[in-house]
């Protein structure tokens, strides 16, 4: 079998590309971040969905990104809540963690040339999604240039290959997809705020996204959501 790394971030998205890459014959190598975010939350996520679609590995790799700050998940600004999901994706949000991609992609693909895997996957998504730079098809394109001048193995005349399945995909698609592969959506954590308890806020961009994603599949949303704050 041929070995990918996958980014797991124990959201919906993330989930569904790892089911995505088993599906496709991958042996999957998990690997998600402590990377200064406001909650453990969607780690805990990301080990249950890791153990339940079965995995080879998964390592949580921690990095500090509250050293710089810059974004409302790792710095003490305020995230930004609405009523609807109308109107994200204009502009970049103050969710935006600086860089965040560009430093995920390069450890995965670290970790992917240590194991002799060449074929890395992300959940990234360009059409339902918060307005991230780094969610872009041409970062990508750009990122899959970096591996292969940047590596040892790329040099050796080994290509990589950045695979993003949901990139196209509106939310309900995505859904769809996941469901369609067994993926039990109840174990995936996407909110940015929750309360102390792990129950999604409801009311910020991605708790919306979610929200309005099985609303359009038609689908139950297995989300725990606590009180409106």
């Amino acid at each position: 079998m041929k070995r990918a790394v996958v980014l797991l971030s124990g959201g919906l998205d993330s989930a569904t590309c790892l089911a995505i890459a088993l599906s496709q014959g991958f042996a999957c190598y998990a690997l998600s971040f402590a990377y200064g975010q406001r909650h453990s939350h969607e780690l805990e996520a990301a080990r249950r969905v890791a153990d339940a679609l079965g995995v080879v590995d998964h390592q949580v790799a921690t990095i500090d990104l509250r050293a710089f700050g810059g974004s409302a998940l790792t710095a003490d600004i305020d995230v930004p809540k609405g009523d609807s999901a109308d109107g994200i994706g204009d502009g970049i949000p103050v969710t935006y963690v600086p860089a965040r991609n560009t430093i995920f992609l390069s450890f995965a693909l670290g970790w992917a040339e240590v194991l002799a895997a060449y074929d890395l996957f992300i959940g990234v998504n360009a059409l339902d999604y918060s307005g991230y730079p780094d969610c872009r098809p041409e970062f990508l394109a750009a990122f899959q240039r970096v591996a292969d001048l940047g590596t040892k193995a790329g040099a050796e005349g080994q290509r990589f290959t950045i695979h993003a399945p949901l990139i196209d995909l509106s939310k309900a698609e995505i859904i769809r997809r996941g469901v369609a592969l067994g993926v039990d959506y109840g174990m995936t954590h996407s909110c940015y705020d929750p309360d102390p308890r792990g129950r999604a806020c409801g009311r910020c961009d991605s708790c919306l996204l979610r929200k309005r994603g099985f609303d359009q599949a038609r689908l139950p949303d297995p989300t725990v959501y606590g009180a409106t704050r």
